[in-house]
């Protein structure tokens, strides 16, 4: 069986930036984890490959849009783990499928399709009871991966970082990797998390969930800040797509403009704007 081998502690490289005034800033180089697995997937993943595994499944079924991240993601690290996978992908099937599903499909996973309706019901007890029906017993993973175990996974990040710092920021779309992240922070030190998708102050509530779910008591070492969407989930504008080539010109990184570059733009306009004092060392988080 071909194994996984994962880079960690990821990297922690210091930014040189002329915007940057008397601010100091790290980058926690998770997207250097593994290049099918990256970031805060495998974060997410690994606790819950071997839930599974201790529970006697053979299986996991998730779920996740066309162009989902966490369904590749989760395609590859079953493949290396020796578990099937299925993955229930919103809306109706479209030939020929795109990149993320023919990686997935490599990668041996098992696609099925639920229309957008039902797809909104995906939680509910008989859309579930018919789902475990049609493909047998199945370690059953949300959409985005993010549930206790994940949260688990997400809080071992903080200790990596030798480092002090002050302030910590990620990406959102489900609040998984900000519920661990927050949850094993040192006194003095606060979590910034950047929602990728408009309207998302539910992500207030599910953040807490999560807290509960892994840990069984909530952090108030985090906030949200809902001002970088740009329009919503697989958003772009102008304005991103020319902060995204400037990044690279000036680091050579090119940000993920889903998730990744939409934060570095929430932190460089904040710290332009004076939010942080000058001194202040803050960890940015790639996944």
């Amino acid at each position: 069986m071909p194994q996984l081998t994962v880079r960690l502690p990821s990297p922690l490289d210091m930014v040189q930036d002329p915007h940057l005034g008397g601010v100091r800033l790290l980058l926690k180089r998770d997207d250097l984890i593994h290049p099918e697995v990256p970031g805060n997937k495998w974060r997410k993943l690994k606790n819950n490959l071997q839930a599974a595994r201790a529970e006697g499944y053979d299986r996991i079924l998730t779920f996740g849009g066309a162009y989902s991240n966490h369904i590749r993601a989760t395609a590859a690290a079953g493949y290396y783990a020796g578990l099937a996978t299925i993955g229930v992908i919103r809306g109706e099937e479209h030939l020929p499928l795109n990149d993320a599903l023919s990686f997935a499909i490599d990668r041996g996973m098992q696609l099925t399709y639920l229309d957008r309706t039902t797809y909104r019901r995906k939680t509910d007890p008989d859309v579930l009871a018919s789902l475990l029906e049609r493909f047998g017993p199945c370690y059953v993973l949300p959409e985005g991966g993010s549930n206790g175990p994940a949260v688990r996974g997400c809080a071992e990040l903080p200790a990596e970082i030798d480092k002090p710092f002050d302030v910590i920021c990620c990406a959102c779309g489900t609040g998984g990797t900000l519920a661990g992240i927050a949850a094993s922070l040192r006194d003095g030190q606060h979590a910034i998390g950047f929602p990728v998708l408009k309207g998302a102050q539910f992500l207030e509530t599910d953040v807490r969930r999560l807290q509960r779910e892994a840990f069984g008591r909530e952090w108030d070492t985090w906030t949200l800040d809902h001002s970088f969407h740009f329009g919503g989930y697989a958003k772009r504008t102008p304005d991103l797509d020319a902060f995204i080539a400037d990044f690279h010109a000036r680091h050579g990184i090119t940000l993920d403009w889903v998730y990744e570059a939409k934060m570095m733009y929430g932190l460089f306009e904040r710290i332009a704007t004076g939010t942080f004092a000058p001194g202040t060392t803050i960890v940015a988080v790639l996944s």
